[in-house]
């Protein structure tokens, strides 16, 4: 239990705090509720489980062989977040004015796109993989307790847009709100290319 406990803490750390998954699983809670939020909340937790079991068998060694693979995942990450921040802030509860929302396909991908999403799996593989057991068995584990401790940070960040979409019934609130979920994702995205 002492050998989880750091794991466990980093993982809770990486899933619970602000950054590209939770703000886009508030903002698709506050337009569109909890359950058109939750395609997006099981296409992360596929795609961080994918991604974690990926790296933990190899992918981080690319990374550290070949830099620039890094660079050019952290810049099309960051063209996605911009993105993503075009496409929530323009978000509507109406729904004849709502585009649609994001897919469980379309956040498993953005996976594959996210910065803090690799520096997750490249800190679980390079750091908490345990040494000596088997490769499958040890990355299996680390992608189960990430999927376990993410799952639930998820469902709050959706919760709390859910738990503000009758203050965003006012078309003028609502745009503001947008507007700050997607000013978010750009910085954010900023942040990454620096």
């Amino acid at each position: 239990m002492t050998e989880l406990l750091p794991l466990m803490s980093y993982c809770l750390v990486m899933s619970g705090t602000p950054g590209p998954n939770n703000v886009m699983l508030a903002t698709s809670g506050a337009n569109f509720g909890y359950r058109g939020a939750q395609p997006a909340i099981f296409g992360i937790q596929f795609g961080v489980f994918v991604q974690t079991v990926v790296t933990c068998l190899g992918l981080g060694s690319v990374f550290v062989a070949y830099p620039i693979t890094q660079q050019v995942l952290r810049i099309a990450g960051s063209l996605y977040l911009m993105y993503l921040a075009y496409k929530l802030s323009g978000a509507s509860i109406s729904e004849a004015h709502a585009p649609q929302q994001v897919s469980f396909t379309q956040a498993a991908i953005f996976q594959a796109l996210n910065p803090k999403s690799w520096v997750k799996a490249v800190t679980l593989a390079s750091v908490f993989m345990p040494a000596g057991a088997n490769a499958i068995n040890g990355a299996l584990m680390l992608a189960i307790i990430g999927t376990l401790i993410g799952t639930p940070c998820n469902i709050m960040w959706a919760l709390f847009g859910v738990s503000i979409r009758n203050l965003l019934k006012d078309p003028r609130k609502q745009r503001a709100f947008n507007l700050t979920m997607g000013a978010i994702l750009l910085m954010l995205a900023i942040l990454f290319l620096r």
